[in-house]
C-alpha cells in the first residue's frame, strides 16, 4: 500500500511537471489528451482556462484492462448498530454520570451556601462589633458632658458663694463706714 501511494505521489509531481511543460508550449490543450502510465490513466479537462485540471483514474496492478469507471478510495466499514445491552449500558452510564454531575453541582451549592452563611454570620459580628464600640463611644461622650456641665455648674456656684462674700463685706465694711463716719 506505502509503495503504491508512494509512486502515485511521485507520478503527480511527474504530472505537475508535465502539465508546466504542456502549458509552456501549448497555450490551448489539446480536446483528448490522454497520458497513459503502467497503473494510472490521466485525462485532461476542460474546467479550466488553464487546462490543468485532470482525472486520475487508478488501474488494479493484475488488470491490464483499463477499468470503465475511476475507483473509489475504500470507505471505512459502517458501524454495526448497537445491541440493546450496549444501549442500556450507555444509558446506565449516562445517568451514572448524570448523577455524579448533580451530585457535583448540589455540593457545590452547598458549599457556596455555607460561605454566605459565613460570610452573613461574619458581618453580622462586625457590625454588632461596630454598634457596641459606637454605643461605648456615645456613652463616654455622654458622661464626658455631664462632668464638664457639673464642673461647669459648680464653678459658677463657687463664683456665686464668692461673689455673696465679697458682697457681704463689701455691706459690712459699709455698715461700718456710715458708723463711723454718722
Amino acid at each position: 500500500m506505502d509503495s503504491t501511494a508512494s509512486a502515485y505521489s511521485e507520478k503527480l509531481r511527474e504530472m505537475s511537471v508535465l502539465s508546466l511543460i504542456c502549458s509552456c508550449l501549448y497555450s490551448q490543450p489539446h480536446p483528448n489528451t490522454f497520458g497513459q502510465f503502467e497503473d494510472m490513466e490521466v485525462k485532461s479537462l476542460n474546467k479550466r482556462s488553464s487546462g490543468q485540471a485532470f482525472e486520475v483514474i487508478l488501474k488494479s496492478p493484475t488488470d491490464p484492462s483499463p477499468p470503465e469507471r475511476p475507483q473509489t478510495l475504500a470507505l471505512p466499514a459502517q458501524k454495526k448498530e448497537p445491541s440493546l445491552g450496549e444501549l442500556q449500558r450507555r444509558l446506565e452510564a449516562a445517568e451514572g454520570r448524570r448523577r455524579s454531575q448533580e451530585k457535583q453541582v448540589l455540593k457545590q451549592l452547598a458549599e457556596k451556601r455555607e460561605r454566605e452563611k459565613e460570610v452573613l454570620n461574619k458581618a453580622q459580628e462586625v457590625n454588632n462589633n461596630y454598634s457596641k464600640i459606637t454605643e461605648e463611644k456615645l456613652n463616654h461622650k455622654m458622661e464626658l458632658i455631664k462632668e464638664n456641665r457639673m464642673a461647669r455648674l459648680n464653678a459658677l456656684k463657687q463664683r456665686l458663694r464668692e461673689k455673696e462674700v465679697h458682697a457681704a463685706e463689701v455691706r459690712k465694711n459699709k455698715e461700718l463706714h456710715t458708723d463711723l463716719s454718722g
